[in-house]
């Protein structure tokens, strides 16, 4: 996972770590869950819980 600076889509201005990690998460996970933990509004955790579906 990323956790480096992007440029945001309109270009002006690098997306917040907390907001680029989400981002790739949901980029690269095809199922299961992104689960995010805020305190005193402000994002402070990211927890990703990955599922691996095999055809019966």
């Amino acid at each position: 996972m990323s956790f480096t600076k992007e440029v945001g889509k309109a270009g002006s201005e690098p997306l917040p770590r907390a907001v680029q990690t989400v981002l790739d998460a949901l980029e690269k996970l095809k199922f299961g869950a992104i689960q995010l933990t805020v305190h005193e509004g402000r994002l402070v955790q990211v927890d990703i819980t990955e599922r691996h579906r095999y055809p019966n």
